[in-house]
């Protein structure tokens, strides 16, 4: 698998979109690693991908350990179990993706405080109103943004996350990623620096609406 070739392929259509918008953006990828091994991974850092992201705690830590020997960001972007917190913690993610409660996050700033640790966050947020998803409504979102920076200072917020709507009209998926973008626009004073949407299937979609940040998995490993 030429991994070179492929980011290469991947980055000059996020160049398009781009460049169709905003010249000035800056878009970050971050490689779904959850179906690659970890030799896969070290041939994609050597075509020049550092960040890497995992949505399973236990194949997180396996391939932070395996790979140690090589400067990877980590990102966990998957749903976070109470149970699991602390092992999130002792694996110093570069950032969590998935913040997607006031409880969830109270419960994650309680157990940093414990081990004298910090953690960046993005909130992610349902914006295509789909019951099957997590993250807070729309509506809800910059008070309850607010309210965790205000009350969780082990909690860093950096951003939002969402997962575009899930069906085949780009038009509703478009709506979907504009409603994050609006709610990230209006947080940027408060700080959030990341807008992370987009996956394998919209990215170039979510790119047009204004994200800097993507995760994609199955288009760079398959």
């Amino acid at each position: 698998m030429d991994f070179e070739k492929r980011l290469d392929t991947i980055l000059m259509r996020i160049e398009k979109a781009r460049l169709s918008v905003n010249q000035y953006q800056i878009v970050k990828i971050v490689a779904a690693s959850k179906s690659a091994n970890t030799t896969m991974i070290e041939a994609l850092y050597a075509a020049g991908q550092r960040a890497f992201g995992e949505n399973k705690i236990q194949d997180m830590s396996d391939k932070v350990h395996a790979l140690d020997h090589i400067p990877l960001e980590w990102h966990f972007i998957g749903r976070l179990q109470t149970n699991k917190i602390n092992h999130l913690i002792d694996l110093n993610p570069f950032l969590l993706h998935s913040l997607s409660s006031q409880e969830m996050a109270q419960e994650l700033d309680k157990r940093l405080h414990v081990k004298g640790k910090t953690l960046s966050a993005l909130l992610q947020i349902n914006s295509a109103y789909e019951e099957q998803k997590a993250g807070v409504l729309p509506e809800r979102a910059c008070e309850l943004y607010e309210q965790i920076s205000l009350t969780c200072k082990n909690i860093h917020l950096q951003g939002v996350m969402s997962i575009g709507a899930h069906c085949d009209n780009p038009s509703i998926i478009q709506k979907s990623f504009e409603t994050t973008h609006r709610i990230f626009e209006i947080l940027q004073p408060k700080g959030a620096k990341y807008c992370s949407m987009g996956m394998s299937n919209d990215y170039e979609l979510a790119v047009l609406c204004g994200a800097n940040m993507l995760r994609l998995g199955s288009t760079l490993f398959h």
